[in-house]
């Protein structure tokens, strides 16, 4: 189904909505990227809903009104940009704000009201991506690499797509053989949540603040402790484990707040190439995506963990780091239309290959 579609992305670092226009009949490509804030208010109501709380149903349903909304703004800002108009868009793929993630207990809660948007929009949309992977017995994520595949994918080099997120996800890709990909621990979620905390900023900018400080070797070791890092995939993670109560329940109270933050970039760091190093050796090329890719400290801090290996950005490979994700879920509801598998067994455990996402008309 060639055409035009439009992927919707709000991650964990909960700072917005990534909106990504993506298609074209002979070579799909991403058209265009918008970035939307989220207002301090509906960032806050998504951030409470990551733990429990008094009436937490009626607090979800005004988010997802809330999320509908702005989702809206960012395809019509989009739309704009772009010159398009909704009658030329195929499908919006939406993945919704996950505030639960729960795969062990058999669900994962991803808000947005999709009626909503489809009524906003007029566009249909695709969207609940992960839960039937859930159902067929895998961990409903991460679900870009099947896309990292269809895209980054070489037959002449091994190479590996690190998604920097608020969580961040490993996706292998051999010469030949079988691509995998998991979950390999925090992204950007501590980082972006303690210079929030200390400085009232967003992210901490090409990770300059973590450059003023330096590294608790002692507090490394008690994060890089946790079982996560040991276990094998399939695995997924999100703020129910790494946040910043768990960061907390580590520090002696004594810690220059510069030096956790240059600490929790190296345990960023070090979660991806132990990854790398665990599970995708014979990859020489490593390529970055996401917020973090533009975090030059961590960058750099990945080059010197990664020795012989080259540590690139994917706008080298035909997308912005920005974009990426966005451009995932645009090709997951082509997908979804075209009643083709979306997910990658051998990276989520699921029992068998799946199409993804419920439909909802324009």
């Amino acid at each position: 189904m060639p055409g035009l579609f439009i992927g919707l992305m709000s991650g964990t670092s909960l700072d917005g909505t990534d909106a990504v226009l993506f298609g074209g009949a002979a070579n799909p490509r991403v058209l265009g990227h918008v970035h939307q804030p989220f207002s301090p208010q509906l960032r806050e109501s998504l951030l409470a809903l990551n733990a429990p709380g008094e009436n937490e149903l009626h607090r979800a349903a005004l988010a997802g009104n809330a999320l509908a909304l702005a989702y809206a703004a960012a395809v019509s800002k989009l739309l704009e940009v772009t010159e398009q108009t909704a009658s030329g868009i195929e499908a919006i793929g939406c993945h919704g704000q996950t505030v639960r993630h729960q795969p062990q207990s058999g669900y994962t809660l991803q808000l947005v009201n999709a009626a909503l948007l489809a009524e906003l929009t007029g566009i249909r949309i695709a969207c609940d991506f992960r839960s039937r992977d859930i159902a067929a017995g895998g961990e409903g994520a991460p679900l870009v690499p099947a896309f990292h595949q269809a895209v980054f994918a070489s037959a002449l080099h091994s190479r590996a797509v690190i998604n920097i997120g608020g969580i961040a996800n490993i996706t292998t890709l051999p010469r030949s053989g079988e691509v995998t990909g998991f979950d390999c621990g925090p992204g950007n979620v501590l980082m972006d949540g303690w210079i929030a905390r200390h400085r009232s900023e967003r992210y901490d900018r090409g990770g300059a603040w973590a450059a003023c400080g330096r590294v608790l070797p002692a507090l490394a070791a008690r994060m890089l402790a946790h079982d996560f890092f040991g276990r094998r995939p399939p695995k997924s993670t999100g703020r129910e484990t790494f946040n910043l109560h768990w960061l907390e329940s580590l520090l002696s109270g004594n810690e220059a707040p510069a030096d956790v933050q240059a600490t929790l970039c190296e345990v960023t760091a070090a979660g991806i190439a132990g990854a790398v190093d665990g599970y995708c050796p014979d990859a020489l090329q490593i390529y970055l995506c996401g917020g973090g890719a533009r975090n030059d400290l961590l960058r750099s801090r990945l080059a010197a963990l990664l020795p012989g290996r080259t540590v690139g950005i994917t706008d080298s490979l035909g997308i912005a780091a920005e974009s990426v994700e966005g451009a995932a879920f645009a090709w997951l509801a082509q997908r979804v239309l075209l009643h083709l598998p979306g997910n990658l067994p051998a990276v989520t455990g699921a029992s068998g290959p799946r199409v993804l996402g419920a439909v909802y008309p324009a």
